[in-house]
């Protein structure tokens, strides 16, 4: 049985930490590739459908982010149960979370269907588009219940350690996703043509047949709990209601600044979006260290072994520090290949500044990566969602205070939001070195 002492971290840490972050960032990439590949299909059948999709596939994540601490807490549970060597109380863990997500998931399905027209409209849809919304919504609901399964699922396998198979889940689902899109759309045979509801339909399946792969995963590693406790069911309440302050002020956030640059004027907005897009799209990579460090550190921390998690935060925020970087040097030399894609006509000397501060901000963003990823595996969520507090405050006063009629205003719309990331970057370093408050980090004496 592995041991802290023996595990391949301690022998290899540079080399673990890469071995478990690259399966974990191709399983991220594969769900916006599939995306992309849903907006190409309905595309074809003009700009009112891809408009109604982009209704539907906005409601239905802003629903499944409340509920991420689904995957967030069983993963951090998960793993300390591994790191004190008590299966039971890891199969306990990931079977309530799988039931608590199965409760939930009904739960959606049941509110949500009566609502998926009053959704439509709230999100701007009009007319067809609003129509079209509104079928979409009503058969992706179907798929509630497994999407929640399969975030607790990959909570528990990642926990495990085991990055591989949530990488295979998640191709195969959108492998399959894919294969099902111009059948259901476009029709095929005795297959009618059901457009922007095949879309739907084919996500439900695929995500069902997801869940299954998950479900199966799970109890193959860890097999049946004997019992589940209300303990365990009460604990990832909490880890939820401080994930979802966090989560709704992050959101916030990113809603003012979108606010301002469309304020500031319409080619402002557009170069905007194309930054946050990229600046998305990086995330991908960073979320991938973060979500390795926060099953190790579980991992060491539940053992008891706190010197090796420490050590665990340094190689997380080393590599995560280092592809910063290279995502800076990245971003400035490919910021005319950006312009070329993204970027309408005439927004091009608005665009260039900012995209230079939000490149140079990469480093710093980074290490907020990290640290969150760090931080959600000693179980420190209160402390996040406090620092979350104070960047934000101070970032919507640095929004709030902007003059939106300088010639710099996006440009300092970037400025503010490197310092809204520079805030949870450094109180996220500094819980770990020294050890501020009641740090997990922090030897007691």
């Amino acid at each position: 049985m592995q041991t802290p002492a023996t595990h391949p971290f301690v022998r290899a840490p540079h080399r673990t930490m890469a071995m478990l972050s690259v399966p974990v960032l191709l399983s991220l990439v594969a769900e916006p590739l599939t995306g992309l590949a849903d907006t190409a299909f309905i595309a074809r059948l003009g700009a009112g459908p891809l408009a109604a999709l982009g209704v539907g596939t906005i409601a239905m994540s802003s629903f499944y982010w409340i509920f991420n601490f689904l995957g967030i807490g069983t993963q951090t549970e998960t793993a300390r149960s591994l790191g004190q060597q008590r299966a039971e109380r890891a199969r306990e863990v990931a079977g309530l979370a799988l039931v608590m997500a199965t409760g939930i998931g009904v739960v959606l399905v049941l509110m949500g269907l009566p609502a998926t027209a009053a959704i439509a409209h709230l999100l701007g849809a009009r007319g067809e588009v609003a129509t079209d919304a509104t079928i979409y919504l009503r058969w992706r609901l179907a798929s509630a219940p497994a999407v929640l399964i399969l975030t607790a699922a990959f909570g528990a396998l990642r926990g495990l350690q085991d990055m591989r198979t949530p990488l295979w889940i998640a191709g195969a689902l959108n492998l399959l996703n894919v294969i099902l899109d111009p059948i259901l759309i476009f029709g095929a045979g005795p297959i009618p043509a059901l457009g922007v509801a095949g879309a739907a339909i084919a996500t439900v399946i695929s995500q069902w047949f997801g869940a299954f792969l998950g479900l199966r995963a799970v109890f193959l590693r860890l097999g049946f709990p004997r019992h589940l406790r209300m303990a365990h069911a009460w604990r990832l309440l909490v880890v939820g209601r401080d994930l979802f302050m966090r989560t709704s002020l992050l959101t916030l956030f990113l809603l003012l600044t979108t606010r301002a640059a469309t304020r500031i004027g319409t080619p402002a907005g557009a170069a905007h979006q194309a930054i946050r897009q990229v600046w998305l799209l990086t995330a991908l990579l960073l979320d991938a260290y973060a979500a390795t460090a926060q099953s190790l550190v579980g991992y060491f921390l539940g053992a008891g072994a706190r010197a090796t998690a420490r050590r665990v935060a340094v190689v997380a925020c080393q590599w995560s520090l280092a592809s910063g970087c290279a995502l800076t040097a990245g971003m400035l030399a490919g910021g005319p290949l950006v312009a070329a894609a993204l970027v309408p006509a005439g927004a091009e000397a608005l665009f260039y500044p900012a995209w230079r501060v939000a490149a140079l901000s990469m480093p710093l963003n980074s290490l907020s990566f990290a640290t969150d990823g760090i931080h959600w595996g000693s179980g420190d969520y209160r402390f996040l969602r406090n620092v979350m507090m104070l960047s934000t405050i101070v970032g919507a006063a640095g929004i709030w205070l902007l003059d939106e009629s300088s010639a710099g205003a996006l440009t300092m719309v970037w400025a503010v939001t490197a310092g809204w990331i520079t805030i949870r970057a450094v109180f996220g370093l500094l819980r770990v070195w020294p050890g501020i408050g009641a740090s997990p980090f922090r030897d007691r004496a």
